[in-house]
Parts: C-alpha cells; sequence; structure tokens
C-alpha cells in the first residue's frame, strides 16, 4: 500500500525530538489532541507503533527511531531546497558527521545554525571515519577521537570520556566472570578504525589486550549502539547513550574512561573555497552546549 501520510511526518518529528506531545503541540501551535491523533493515524498506516509509554514517559520504539532519523534528513532537505529557491543563491556548506552523534547531539542543534545564517545551506553527509573527510569532499567533520587528527586541521569541541558499555544480559555475566575475563571471552564492538580505542582503555585500565573472541567491526556508529543493545558484545560508548542508561537498556561496566576522548572539528586547510562559511560554522558549534 503507497503510503500518504507525508503531512503526519513533521507532526512526528517535533514529538520525537521533545518525546512530549505537549512540548510538540506548543512547537507546532496545535492541540494536545490533534497532535495525538495523527500520531494515532501515522501509526495506523505504518503498521507499527512510534512510541510507548514506560514509567510516566513517553519513549521512541525502534523502528520510530529509524523513522525520526530518516524523517529529519528529508525534512531538512526539503527545508533547504525551499529556502534556494526561494531566496538568491547561497553559500553551501557540507558537513560529515556519524550517524550517532547528528542524532543524539547535533541535530537538535543545527537548526539555529540556519536561523542564524540563512544566506548558508547545510548538507549533511553520514561518515563513518576521518578518512571519509579526504574521500567525500566535506567541508568539515565532526569525529571521535583521543588527541590530534593526523593530516587534518581539528579544534577539540568537548571530551565525552568512553567506557565499556554492554547490555542487561551481558552486564549480569560480566558480573559472573569478572570484567577482565569478559572483555577476553565476549566480543569487543570496534569501529572503522579496528582496536585503537579498545588498546587505549586496555592500557588505563591495565590490563592486557588479549580477546579471544573475534571482533566485530560495525562502522556505522548508531548501527553500533544498537548492536550493544541486542547483545552482540561490548562496546565503548560515552555520555550520549544517556537515555539508555537511564532507562536500563545499557550499563557501564566499569568507572575506568577513555578520559582524553572527546568529539573534533576536523577540516582541511589545503582546500577550503568557502572558508567565510566554514569559519561561521566553527565560531557556532564551538559556541554550543
Amino acid at each position: 500500500m503507497r503510503f500518504r501520510s507525508f503531512d503526519s511526518l513533521s507532526v512526528f518529528s517535533a514529538v520525537a525530538n521533545h518525546l512530549s506531545i505537549t512540548a510538540a503541540a506548543r512547537e507546532l501551535n496545535l492541540s494536545k489532541a490533534s497532535v495525538s491523533y495523527r500520531i494515532r493515524k501515522l501509526e495506523d498506516e505504518l503498521g507499527f507503533p512510534l512510541f510507548e509509554r514506560q514509567r510516566q514517559r513517553l519513549h521512541i520504539t525502534t523502528k520510530g527511531e529509524t523513522l525520526w532519523r530518516s524523517t529529519q534528513l528529508a525534512l531538512g532537505q526539503l527545508d533547504r531546497d525551499i529556502r534556494r529557491l526561494q531566496e538568491r543563491e547561497t553559500d553551501l556548506i557540507t558537513i560529515g558527521v556519524l550517524t550517532y552523534f547528528f542524532s543524539r547531539w547535533l541535530s537538535s542543534r543545527l537548526m539555529t545554525f540556519m536561523e542564524e545564517h540563512p544566506d548558508i545551506a547545510v548538507r549533511v553527509e553520514p561518515i563513518t571515519d576521518v578518512v571519509d573527510l579526504a574521500k567525500s569532499g566535506v567541508d568539515v567533520a565532526i569525529c571521535w577521537g583521543v588527541g590530534d587528527v593526523e593530516g587534518f586541521a581539528n579544534t577539540l569541541l568537548f571530551t565525552c570520556p568512553a567506557r565499556p558499555t554492554a547490555n542487561v544480559e551481558i552486564t549480569r555475566r560480566t558480573r559472573e566472570m569478572g570484567l577482565e575475563q569478559a572483555l577476553k571471552e565476549i566480543p569487543l564492538l570496534s569501529d572503522s578504525s579496528g582496536s585503537a580505542g579498545w588498546q587505549e582503555w586496555h592500557q588505563n585500565a591495565g590490563y592486557d589486550f588479549q580477546p579471544t573472541q573475534n571482533r566485530l567491526i560495525i562502522p556505522d556508529s548508531n548501527d553500533r549502539v544498537q548492536a550493544v543493545i541486542d547483545g552482540q558484545g561490548i562496546a565503548l560508548w560515552d555520555d550520549l547513550v544517556r537515555s539508555e542508561l537511564e532507562s536500563g537498556e545499557l550499563y557501564y561496566l566499569s568507572d575506568i574512561a577513555i578520559e582524553e576522548a572527546g568529539y573534533f572539528l576536523v577540516y582541511v586547510t589545503n582546500r577550503n573555497p568557502r572558508s567565510a562559511v566554514i569559519q561561521k560554522f566553527s565560531d557556532w558549534i564551538c559556541d554550543q552546549d
């Protein structure tokens, strides 16, 4: 059956942004009843729930979060296209970003940059590693790391220490066998950079890095979060998974962290045809909380 409720996606996006019917209604200048009706209608057409209520709080479902990410990108692109059609020729900046960082930190803030700079069009390009910066032609990227990014100029946005993280069942198994043994027997999930992060953490913890299970490499960061929730292994995650930590879906396995880890604004200085635009974005993002 052909999907027809495209007009309800903006309502869904507002509810997903706030995780609140009341806040979404206020933003959209609609009644709470109208917002609730449109969400129910959208769920009926889709054939799956988008939200569930737990402990008097609204939570987005796994399928709902997937649709939310797609909706954000689609509505954002539509808004930018309309701006370009309505206004004079604009400057363009292409931002490379981890899907995890975009959905959990940048997405909710990016609209303020576009409101402050209506003459700048923004294109978001999903990346999995800093090497994508040179290959994809992005102007700037936001990457996770532990220091200088070789070959690229960079600015630290904020530190965000990373710790071993697991779901309920693997947390239980870890407590039974001990953390050091668990890290040898349970698969360690890595990003496209390989084992560098895990080796750094083992060094901080005073453990030998001797995993006996094959590592599972999952380049996409949001997919890697879901893999941990599904019990595929243990991964290094930071405070941006706080919603899963608060809900009990995920647990930190240790207080030991890669303390110097954080998110860096990275760009190539020797090819910068829109340096003034990039400087405006750099100034803006460095001021964000």
